[in-house]
């Protein structure tokens, strides 16, 4: 009973919702190991370390499944995806405008939604004390 108290709790649905977007961010990119593709795109940006870069990106979505689901670190995880995720738009996704599909394609909103969406976890009672 004390696991479902502490799992199933207002944020499970978001948590979950998290989880699988991070299941098909990261998990693919090592079982088609096309986080070496993505780390050669970045080695444009970053010089030498564009795979190694590339790998830990794709590691900090894979360590947090597990912490969604069982909602733990989710602050430090939270900032390290938010980061990710700025970093993404910058260097990637901002020339491509907002819209991921419709109005264009691969933009910031997705991005723009997930940084958000993990920030309920950096602010859990919203930005004002009560």
């Amino acid at each position: 009973m004390e696991w479902v108290r502490n799992n199933l709790d207002s944020t499970f649905l978001l948590r979950f919702g998290l989880s699988v977007i991070m299941i098909m961010h990261g998990i693919p990119s090592f079982v088609e190991m096309s986080v070496i593709d993505f780390g050669h795109g970045m080695e444009e940006l970053v010089g030498p370390l564009g795979i190694p870069l590339a790998i830990f990106v794709k590691a900090i979505h894979v360590v947090s499944i597990p912490a969604l689901w069982l909602n733990k670190y989710l602050k430090p995880l939270a900032i390290l995806n938010i980061t990710i995720f700025l970093m993404g738009i910058i260097l990637i996704h901002w020339k491509s405008g907002w819209y991921v599909v419709g109005g264009g394609n691969g933009g910031i909103e997705f991005n723009f939604l997930l940084i958000f969406a993990f920030a309920t976890f950096i602010f859990p009672n919203g930005l004002v004390k009560k």
